[in-house]
């Protein structure tokens, strides 16, 4: 095995252990970086200098027996929404190039405080705004196991990157299914963390407003359940820069093996494979002693509509920013959004607020019953790519079809995208929810999966 195939997790050993150094490793990572990433405009922002100067200083730690990180040596990237010291938060527009950053969010941090090499930052749509991944500044990302097919958004450039072997892990950020819908379209897991659970600020932009406050959220992608599990640890570290961010988590708290199963949430039209997929999951748990019921979860519906209002608020908030790059795209999308949630106004926030509430103690009730739910991630297949730009029809289509991504992000637990097979080079997966903090539940029940039905494979480009 070529040491750019490695797990993060046998990284981090075979590290620890003096098998291999972290230089080799993040040498080889460069190397795969540079013969790779020309040909899916993953990673638009190299550091190779950088990355090979961390290896050393984390190989020059264990010839001295310090204690080392959770990362050791694990070759990771960051998406370029995020501040990194030196490096320009760019969020993909040409308007934000020289927005250096002068400190580190507290994801970089974290991972730099777990002996992780950072060889690269990557791309995203204009401003993230969509489920798919091109901008003017750094151009078009592709999906390495099928380039007809988009490799998500906005977090396109982290599954891309993880799917190539250019990186076991890679940061990612998700309002509205940006780290499960890459993760989905490219045949890898990604995790959406608890509201709270791993920090986030960007000095460079400062406080969002109270849509993205709420909702936005930073994690994982990777190739393994045990990767998601050991960067989200190490991306969990307090911070005090972001005042939302508390240590929920339930140490050995154990939970009830009851799982619920909805292949068609608010009546969406589920493609039949990914309802074979979810049957099959259910399967695997009910062989390993969990009971599981098909039942009909609560709405989406309401959760969707509130984020969609305060993500559009936000988002209204740039306008002229908008504008002002210019991108043809990016104005359709604000402009579809807009036509479709309306105008923002004080009266809907607030009804957004309150509605919140109400939705959270519906499903929190919910998920104490029924501790883990499955369900899609989308409706569809991943689509084709650039597809909403076809024209308003699909655009409406795919907006419908990612309901579940939408609604999420207003209750704040967690959700994560797991990959569950790759057929004629379409991938496909399933999404994993359940209560606030209990990350544990979901991955726990998706290793379990995993070890039995379909376990991430880098793409042959």
């Amino acid at each position: 095995m070529k040491l750019w195939e490695l797990s993060a997790s046998e990284i981090v050993t075979d590290v620890k252990n003096r098998k291999i150094s972290a230089y080799e490793v993040t040498k080889a990572h460069l190397d795969r970086l540079e013969q790779i990433n020309p040909k899916i405009n993953a990673v638009v922002q190299e550091m190779p200098e950088e990355a090979l100067k961390m290896a050393k200083l984390v190989d020059r730690k264990i010839q001295k027996n310090e204690p080392l990180g959770l990362l050791s040596g694990v070759p990771v990237t960051v998406k370029v929404n995020v501040d990194q010291e030196n490096y320009p938060t760019t969020n993909g527009v040409n308007i934000n190039k020289n927005a250096v950053a002068k400190e580190n969010s507290p994801v970089v941090k974290n991972f730099i405080d777990a002996d992780a090499i950072v060889i690269g930052r990557t791309n995203a749509p204009s401003f993230s705004m969509r489920w798919f991944t091109k901008n003017q500044l750094h151009g078009h990302t592709k999906n390495p196991h099928n380039k007809s097919l988009t490799p998500g958004g906005s977090s396109g450039g982290a599954s891309s990157a993880v799917a190539a072997g250019i990186c076991p892990v890679a940061h990612g950020t998700d309002i509205a299914g940006s780290i499960r819908y890459p993760a989905y379209a490219c045949g890898i897991h990604g995790l959406r963390p608890s509201f709270g659970k791993v920090p986030t600020f960007n000095a460079t932009t400062g406080d969002r407003f109270i849509g993205g406050q709420l909702m936005a959220v930073s994690g994982p992608l990777a190739r393994s359940i045990n990767d998601i599990k050991l960067s989200l640890k190490a991306l969990s570290k307090m911070d005090f820069r972001d005042p939302w961010c508390i240590d929920g988590s339930p140490e050995n708290n154990g939970f009830e093996k009851r799982v619920a199963i909805t292949y068609f949430p608010d009546e969406m039209q589920t493609d039949p494979k990914i309802v074979s997929k979810i049957q099959d999951a259910a399967a695997i748990l009910k062989d390993s002693g969990w009971s599981i019921e098909e039942v009909e979860c609560p709405s989406f519906l309401p959760l969707a509509d509130i984020n969609l209002k305060l993500w559009m608020a936000e988002s209204s908030t740039l306008k002229s920013a908008i504008y002002k790059e210019g991108d043809p795209e990016a104005i359709f999308v604000f402009e579809h959004m807009t036509e479709r949630c309306g105008e923002p106004n004080l009266e809907n926030i607030m009804s957004c607020i309150k509605d919140r509430a109400l939705q959270i103690r519906i499903w929190s009730e919910f998920l104490e019953k029924y501790p883990l739910l499955i369900c899609p991630v989308s409706s569809k297949l991943p689509f084709i790519d650039q597809l909403d730009m076809a024209g308003k029809r699909e655009f409406d289509e795919i907006l419908d079809a990612q309901l579940t991504q939408l609604g999420l992000p207003v209750l704040g637990f967690p959700g994560l995208s797991l990959a569950t097979g790759i057929e004629k080079n379409v991938p496909s997966g399933i999404q994993l929810i359940s209560n606030r903090f209990r990350e544990d539940i979901i991955l726990a029940a998706g290793e379990i999966i995993e070890r039995e039905l379909f376990k991430p494979v880098i793409a042959k480009i």
